[in-house]
């Protein structure tokens, strides 16, 4: 059995100082987001990333 190749880029791993706190704008709960939220544009929890990246 071949194990699973994946491609693209590897993923960077983020360490706590480049996490930046944002409230989700679908369920209102504060997460940690790896990138600096701008204003006006909506920013999601993984649980609702994920929930709305099947739809």
């Amino acid at each position: 059995m071949r194990e699973f190749e994946r491609r693209g880029p590897p993923r960077r791993e983020f360490s706590p100082q480049d996490m930046h706190t944002a409230t989700c704008s679908d369920c209102g709960n504060e997460c940690k987001v790896p990138f600096k939220p701008i204003e006006g544009k909506p920013v999601y929890c993984r649980d609702c990333y994920m929930k709305r990246k099947r739809h």
